[in-house]
């Protein structure tokens, strides 16, 4: 653990040098101007000059977000402090997602644990409906003790999940060979607290201890640095290249070498699943995606 930790600190030290650097002229998201709460209204708050968003669960219900307008393309970034405490059983989402059948769909969630117990990340994405894409990591901090951020990156040639400007997964297009992408559909920012112990926490063994209750997550700083879906022509609007749509840009399109050595440390100490390596869920039948490079 000691070794890990004083890898983490020289990592840090790089990040300032090598992180995600990215145009800074963030489209300010207040989050009453940008977002309305779909379910538990009457638990949930915004507050802080619309700069802060808590969300509550309790036994009465749980409650969400969902931005007002839908993006494709771009980059999505929240400040989150997660639940403290027993948190087994709660799920805190924060996600891009469309509606219907064929829906698409890219997903941070956060599983709750029995104190002193870890949370773990559960990463997703869905494409036209389909997903069963889960990879799953362990955090190198605590995430109830402050806020981190979470940023999920997407454009035409990839989708990449950040936190604190670390990348720990890559999912990339090949559509051209017949592997669905999230390219077509506008997708809402969300975030939610909910009640999920019937799966969450070792497999749903572990219940919510409603005597903890209210469990809360709080939420800071939203940012949507994203193409504005207008409908079907922003299919093509949003993936033009253009100094406009700055998430085309070639130095977007794949991680950097530095980039890359990062997600491999954050894969080879703190990744606890990844579906392509399940040989016996999928029945020997892997997901094609799998046998490609990534990144």
């Amino acid at each position: 653990m000691q070794s890990k930790m004083a890898s983490l600190r020289a990592l840090l030290l790089a990040l300032f040098i090598t992180a995600f650097v990215v145009d800074q002229s963030f489209v300010e998201a207040n989050f009453p101007k940008s977002m309305y709460i779909n379910w538990g209204a009457h638990h949930s708050s915004f507050a802080g000059n619309g700069e802060d968003l808590q969300l509550v669960l309790d036994q009465t219900s749980g409650s969400a977000v969902k931005s007002k307008r839908s993006f494709l393309f771009g980059s999505i970034e929240m400040l989150i402090k997660l639940v403290p405490g027993n948190s087994a059983g709660t799920v805190t989402a924060y996600y891009v997602s469309s509606t219907g059948d064929k829906h698409d769909e890219i997903d941070f969630e956060f599983l709750g644990n029995v104190s002193g117990q870890p949370y773990i990340v559960h990463t997703n994405i869905y494409t036209q409906g389909n997903g069963s894409r889960e990879q799953q990591f362990y955090l190198w901090f605590d995430p109830t003790a402050d806020f981190h951020n979470y940023t999920i990156h997407w454009n035409p040639t990839e989708v990449v999940w950040y936190i604190d400007n670390l990348p720990i997964r890559v999912f990339r297009n090949y559509e051209n060979e017949g592997i669905a992408f999230p390219n077509k559909q506008g997708m809402r920012v969300q975030a939610s607290l909910w009640n999920a112990d019937n799966w969450a926490t070792r497999g749903g063994l572990e219940k919510i201890d409603w005597n903890g209750a209210p469990f809360i997550a709080r939420f800071r700083r939203f940012r949507a640095r994203a193409c504005k879906w207008d409908g079907p022509v922003s299919i093509n609007q949003c993936a033009t290249k253009s100094p406009a749509n700055w998430w085309t840009s070639p130095r977007f399109g794949q991680l950097s070498s530095s980039q890359i050595g990062q997600m491999n440390w954050v894969r080879q100490n703190f990744m606890i699943y990844d579906y392509c390596k399940d040989t016996k869920r999928f029945k020997g039948q892997i997901p094609p995606e799998c046998f490609k490079q990534q990144f």
